[in-house]
């Protein structure tokens, strides 16, 4: 790219500079998929971020960077620094986030033991303590996560405070959403809410952003980060909060916090070991500070090996309050955990009231039956994420709920313990009136690296792959949310959408087996669209024709045939040079 194409890089902090646009491009492929829009006589360009099978070798590059110049605004009033810690936190990260609904919550009357069992704990003021609640997916770890934050806000620290509450902040990882899967701006999330929840903070908070504006890039150090915009607010806390019940903090699904390496063949970014590690022993640091006040921390995760290592540490292991944990009160031994036996009991509460919902909309519905709720719950196999996705698929709003009942019913029958979530979106898919293009939608919107609404998506993957985009989502509605505001993005609705397209040997619809792979689709869809819309493709196409003699790697893996796909894209010198002269 010329500099005669140059873009307004000030007016974009995330916009791709011409003058890196060589260096970038010769990678043998993107790490990012770029879209573009036109914003007056500026070209913006819209990152998002892509894997590719290992066998590809890819090194990792960026289009998109964090802008210094987006921090040396004016940072030399409290006014300004605060605006700055504004944008960089994450709101969609907050527990309570539009960004995050619908929010999953604890149905009252359900989950009662572990709650009261959580509570317990977060009232203690012996020391510090972390909780580390952990289980299989689609357990219901953040509907636990997210009741406790809201008990958390509604309890003021003291009587006489109108502002300050128990909750001093949250961050909700998920792997959908670019800043909410790394560490990088945890910290500063977690600044902002503290000093919004105890204002006598917020002037610290400023200060230590104006000695080092760095503190608000991502990528600076995670224990300058803590210690500037963490610690130091929290000691100042110390004797004014010596005599309060604890400070919460709730983090949930650490286990979505993931690398920036591409080096993974599945949809799934590979999860940041040693970085999830760091952050795990840099909280335990932070709460055996002796001049904090009592700071608890609900932290949830799936049950991963490295997470476990890290939690069981020497250093840690005082500090790490395990559940599922075994208990003995009043003499009686008992297990509290998100999957214990009590759990098909909460299992049928959920869907009793679920069911008497639906009826409250449909009031010819017919209640199913005692046996026929017992046999739904059971066959949930402890998983609230069945139990919901299962209430989603009867109460389409394009079906009847009686049909959909009956078909959800012949379906438990068949499911074995185990294989519950697979089993039902199987069914859900074999429903759709090509099976084979809804799993390739599917696929695509869990590969995204930030959701997208509909009509971005139908652009993205063109005329082809893309007709249709609408009616295969809606048939879709039970496992991703597809907003009536064309406006807004396509979402899955729990990351076990997100294992079951990693590899097509977890769907047994023999028709999805030979679908393309989405990432290439896309890869290829958005070098379509630059090539369309780049006003000097010559870098663009120098990288295309290297990617084409690399690609032979790909073919075992790419039914689609990258190379065939790169030729039909990469045009001849003179055709080029008639477009840009046009």
């Amino acid at each position: 790219m010329h500099s005669s194409s140059a873009m307004s890089a000030r007016r974009w902090p995330y916009a791709m500079r011409p003058q890196h646009a060589q260096q970038l491009l010769h990678s043998l492929v993107f790490a990012q998929i770029v879209t573009v829009r036109q914003t007056n006589d500026a070209n913006c360009f819209t990152t998002y971020r892509l894997s590719f099978p290992s066998s590809l070798k890819v090194s990792s590059c960026s289009l998109g960077f964090f802008d210094q110049r987006f921090l040396r605004g004016d940072l030399r009033s409290i006014e300004g620094t605060w605006e700055k810690l504004s944008q960089v936190a994450v709101k969609g990260a907050e527990y309570d986030s539009r960004e995050r609904q619908p929010h999953p919550k604890c149905l009252k009357g359900t989950r009662v033991d572990l709650l009261d069992f959580i509570y317990g704990l977060l009232d203690k003021k012996e020391k510090n303590r972390i909780i580390w609640l952990h289980g299989t997916a689609g357990v219901g770890k953040s509907a636990v996560a997210f009741t406790v934050a809201e008990k958390m806000k509604a309890l003021k620290m003291t009587k006489e405070t109108k502002v300050e509450k128990r909750l001093g902040g949250t961050f909700f990882f998920s792997r959908k959403h670019t800043k909410r899967r790394t560490t990088g701006y945890f910290f500063a999330t977690l600044a902002y809410q503290l000093a919004t929840n105890f204002p006598s903070i917020r002037g610290d908070v400023n200060k230590a952003i104006i000695e080092n504006p760095a503190l608000l890039d991502p990528d600076k150090s995670l224990r300058d980060q803590m210690e500037s915009l963490f610690l130091r607010p929290l000691r100042k806390l110390f004797l004014r909060l010596c005599e309060c019940p604890p400070l919460v903090f709730v983090i949930d699904a650490l286990d979505e916090c993931t690398s920036e390496s591409l080096e993974s063949e599945s949809l799934d970014e590979p999860t940041s070991e040693s970085e999830l590690a760091d952050l795990i022993f840099m909280l335990g640091e932070a709460l055996c500070e002796p001049d904090l006040p009592i700071v608890h921390i609900l932290l949830t995760s799936r049950s991963e090996e490295h997470i476990r290592k890290a939690m069981q540490t020497e250093e840690m292991k005082p500090l790490v309050c395990e559940i599922p944990v075994k208990t003995s009160g009043k003499g009686v031994a008992a297990t509290i955990s998100l999957d214990g036996a009590d759990v098909d009991n909460d299992i049928y509460v959920f869907l009793q009231y679920s069911f008497r919902e639906l009826e409250s909309r449909h009031p010819d519905f017919p209640q199913p039956s005692g046996d026929q709720l017992a046999r739904l719950a059971s066959r949930a196999g402890r998983r609230f994420i069945v139990a919901s996705t299962m209430m989603k698929f009867i109460d389409d709003r394009n079906h009847d709920p009686r049909d959909q009942l009956q078909l959800m019913l012949e379906l438990t029958s068949e499911m074995l313990p185990g294989t519950e979530v697979y089993k039902l979106y199987d069914r859900i898919l074999s429903t759709c009136a090509d099976p084979t293009l809804a799993y390739l939608h599917l696929s695509v919107i869990a590969a995204l690296a930030d959701p997208l609404p509909m009509s971005q998506i139908s652009k993205l993957l063109g005329p082809g792959q893309g007709r249709d985009v609408e009616t295969v989502l809606t048939q879709l509605r039970s496992i991703i949310d597809v907003p009536t505001d064309s406006s807004l993005p396509v979402n899955i609705y729990h990351s076990s959408v997100r294992d079951y397209v990693s590899h097509r040997s977890n769907c047994s619809l023999r028709q999805v087996q030979y679908t393309p792979s989405p990432h290439s689709l896309l890869a290829i869809s958005s070098f379509r669209l630059m090539m369309r819309d780049l006003p000097d493709r010559t870098a663009l196409l120098d990288a295309l024709s290297e990617l084409k003699k690399h690609s032979q790697a790909t073919q075992p893996q790419d039914p689609q045939n990258l190379k065939n796909s790169l030729s039909s894209i990469v045009q001849p010198p003179e055709s080029m040079q008639s477009c840009n002269s046009g």
